[in-house]
């Protein structure tokens, strides 16, 4: 049970994470730039409508993403309890690749689809089509553009719980996290407005990226410490480099920056 709530804990923290921080896809700032009042204003559309649209789209897509979790979790629970050590194992390995992934230690990433929604809705179909169509990719999480490597190992600890209920739920909180991100965009009436919320939006996204980054080893941390405290340590380890990694690059390009700048 201890196991259970451990990664059901961990994997609710992970989905609102890898669901915030994706708020900043290609695909994400698209939608915060496109469904506005300013934009359905334009389109003699009502933006509350929409959104709210948006929505339920994003939440149907995320239920749809619980529903493959659920059944992952379903073969996973036929496993116990001998599953249980190795479910533990491969959900801190998937904590730490994930970390590794997101802060881009040596290059590593995860796979990443690149692709957005088609635009040419706004103009061919009504706003609860366009607007549950656009949600439903959003909220689905893999349909579109994908930023985190949070949002694979949302699947990965979802289906590790063995309990298809919460990983049902877990797909319904992140697709309602995207889906409540249309609000952001609630004061964009004007287009100086739309320019000034986009600058406010950019210099927020490190601050979000690093917290997905810590959400994902705070939980790589938490779940090691049910394995033993040697492992604890260890993973301990590990979080401390990747984090160091993660700093390195930047600190090295302000040196080399900084170099280059004397001798110009």
């Amino acid at each position: 049970m201890t196991l259970i709530v451990a990664l059901s804990v961990s994997a609710a923290a992970v989905a609102v994470a890898a669901a915030v921080r994706s708020t900043w896809s290609p695909c994400g700032l698209s939608m915060l730039s496109t469904i506005t009042p300013l934009g359905e204003r334009g389109r003699g559309r009502r933006y509350r409508a929409t959104a709210w649209w948006f929505v339920c789209g994003a939440v149907l897509g995320g239920l749809c993403l619980g529903a493959c979790m659920a059944a992952l979790a379903a073969a996973v629970g036929a496993l116990h309890p001998s599953g249980h050590g190795a479910a533990l194992v491969i959900a801190v390995v998937g904590c730490v690749s994930a970390a590794a992934s997101d802060a881009k230690v040596r290059r590593l990433g995860l796979p990443v689809h690149r692709r957005q929604v088609n635009e040419t809705w706004l103009d061919q179909f009504r706003p609860w089509v366009y607007g549950m169509g656009f949600g439903w990719q959003i909220g689905v999480g893999l349909a579109t553009y994908i930023t985190t490597a949070g949002v694979y190992l949302l699947v990965v600890l979802g289906s590790l719980t063995g309990e298809p209920a919460m990983a049902l739920a877990l797909g319904a909180l992140f697709g309602s996290v995207r889906g409540l991100a249309v609000f952001l965009g609630r004061g964009i009436t004007t287009p100086a407005a739309l320019q000034g919320f986009h600058r406010r939006l950019a210099a927020a996204g490190p601050v979000a990226d690093g917290a997905v980054i810590a959400v994902e080893l705070a939980a790589a941390v938490a779940l090691a410490a049910l394995i033993g405290w040697p492992a604890g340590l260890g993973i301990g380890a590990v979080v401390l480099s990747v984090a160091a990694a993660r700093r390195t690059p930047r600190h090295r390009r302000l040196r080399q920056g900084a170099g280059a700048g004397a001798h110009s």
